[in-house]
């Protein structure tokens, strides 16, 4: 599962040609989340509070990034590596 961002000890990955919706995981020390592309709110898993909050306002940031990415992951192409949050 290729690694796209990482920031504040938050690792986002994608897997290729992952199931829908579209989603990346998040994971934070042992707890790890998968997350909506669309709205940044956790599908499933668990994530601090804190860390919840920093994956969804970093998802808003590269949202078109993020969409590229789901669509490339699909065709199994190479990922595109995705700024942090500051």
């Amino acid at each position: 599962m290729p690694t796209v961002s990482a920031f504040y000890g938050i690792v986002v990955r994608m897997f290729v040609n992952d199931h829908p919706p579209p989603h990346f995981h998040a994971r934070y020390g042992e707890f790890r989340g998968r997350v909506s592309i669309a709205t940044g709110e956790l599908l499933d898993g668990e994530l601090p509070p804190r860390a919840a909050r920093l994956v969804r306002n970093w998802a808003q940031l590269p949202r078109a990034a993020l969409q590229a990415n789901w669509r490339r992951a699909e065709q199994m192409q190479p990922l595109e590596r995705i700024e942090p949050l500051p």
